[in-house]
């Protein structure tokens, strides 16, 4: 019984623990209970329940650890590179080098959320200007005021131009602030023109080649900066081996994908994949950590398909989420409303894509930041979401807004009128605050009503 699947609260993890350690559970220098983490602030873990495997345990701590590990890397001598917007570009160049730790301080976005707002990083945004108006992300503004979230940065790296207007805006008063930031450009895709020479990126958009070149040049800024900041040479070699190693998570994650949104019996809960997906931006600080984490959730559903166990029932409503939410909570909602995680678009697609690695690395990787969801048209975006939609045979789709953020003002509607008249699904838009306890009543009953909606197309 103690093995078998099940999402279990906090306070049952923590027994679990006790039982787990007695019996000689294996754990990284980063493990112990769960339940610890509310001592450090992170009071909405008692909120929510969670996987009861091993796997899931180490993920956790995986994640809820990231802040020591930055502190202890700066200690060592390691050189921090804070990437900020491009969300999974920079991080592959940085891990390249030895001495060289990225992360995102874009993720002080969840923080919020983790701590019931008792972080008090929007009160510190609010008080320079950078109010509700604007996406939770202006929690990495408060992050940089009151010095909490993590380290400062040796280096921080911002991508502009086709980007959030929101995280430019609070990019821009980050500098303001005293802190150096290196600015690289990424263009709005487009299609080519008949005459003009194009490529066909990883993700299954095309671009212009000079859209490709252009930045390639940029991103060969942001090497030479890197260099400066570890003093040695960022050569095809040693990226090559920074690429291949970024493309054995991102393979873990394209499996770990393909199981659990496609087994007849859910192996794995939607909010233990959103971590694990978030995992392929910056690696959480620590690639190989990652890797091994997510090697572990991989053998953990490998293990439950076969055996066909899982932790919902076989007529879950197969629902594919577009956008991640600012509330942790409300992935546990959907599959207490009945539903189950069957395909996502969080605004990474392009980190989860298989870097080339046929082609000159430098290459790949300006493919790979033109192959950015967000750097197109809502109708590009929706086209990828219909083949997704597809590939996992999900049966409805969710578009979660995301409160202040200038890209949810018009896309929802332009996701949702291109998949309904391609695959004639049901959609529903919902928004989800960093807490949304106050509007639980309401979201249960807008997911209730796509479930219920699901089961009834299936008697027809």
């Amino acid at each position: 019984m103690l093995d078998e699947p099940a999402k279990i609260d906090l306070a049952e993890w923590d027994r679990r623990y006790s039982e787990m350690h007695l019996r000689g559970l294996n754990e990284p220098d980063y493990g112990g209970p769960i339940g610890r983490h509310i001592a450090e602030g992170d009071h909405r873990l008692s909120s929510l329940k969670f996987d009861n495997s091993p796997a899931a345990l180490r993920l956790w701590n995986l994640l809820l650890t990231e802040e020591q590990r930055l502190f202890e890397a700066k200690k060592r001598g390691k050189k921090l590179v804070g990437a900020m917007k491009d969300l999974g570009t920079v991080p592959v160049m940085a891990c390249s080098f030895e001495t060289i730790v990225p992360f995102y301080p874009d993720g002080a976005w969840w923080s919020p959320c983790i701590t019931e707002l008792s972080d008090e990083l929007f009160k510190a945004a609010d008080s320079i200007g950078i109010d509700e108006s604007f996406c939770p992300v202006r929690a990495v503004l408060g992050a940089f005021l009151t010095g909490d979230c993590f380290p400062i940065p040796d280096r921080l790296i911002c991508s502009v131009g086709a980007t959030c207007d929101d995280f430019s805006a609070i990019a821009q008063r980050v500098q303001a602030l005293g802190h150096s930031i290196l600015w690289w450009e990424i263009p709005h895709r487009r299609n080519p023109e008949p005459d003009e020479k194009s490529v066909r990126l990883p993700g299954g958009f095309n671009a212009p080649a000079c859209h490709v070149e252009f930045v390639k040049s940029e991103l060969s800024r942001v090497a030479v900066s890197l260099e400066e900041l570890a003093d040695e040479k960022l050569d095809n070699e040693k990226l090559s081996r920074g690429i291949k190693k970024a493309n054995v998570v991102r393979r873990c994650i394209d499996e770990l994908r393909n199981i659990v949104f496609t087994a007849r019996i859910c192996p794995l809960p939607a909010m233990e994949m959103l971590v694990a997906e978030m995992l392929a931006i910056h690696f959480c600080s620590d690639l190989r950590e990652t890797t091994m984490v997510l090697r572990g959730l991989l053998e953990e559903v490998r293990t439950r398909a076969k055996s066909k166990q899982g932790i919902l029932s076989p007529d879950a409503a197969r629902v594919f989420w577009v956008n991640p939410v600012a509330d942790l909570k409300v992935m546990n909602l959907l599959e207490d409303c009945g539903g189950r995680l069957c395909g996502t678009e969080f605004l990474f697609t392009h980190a989860l894509d298989i870097i080339p690695e046929d082609i000159e690395p430098m290459d790949a990787l300006a493919q790979m930041a033109l192959s950015d969801p967000m750097v197109g048209s809502s109708a590009d975006r929706a086209k990828r979401i219909c083949s997704d939609i597809r590939r996992f045979g999900a049966e409805a789709l969710v578009i979660s807004r995301i409160p202040g953020a200038s890209h949810c003002a018009v896309e929802g509607k332009i996701i949702s009128n291109i998949v309904r008249r391609r695959l004639d699904i049901p959609v529903v838009e919902i928004e989800v605050p960093p807490v949304s306890d106050s509007l639980q009543a309401t979201l249960r009953t807008r997911i209730e009503a796509i479930v219920e909606t699901v089961k009834k197309r299936r008697i027809k």
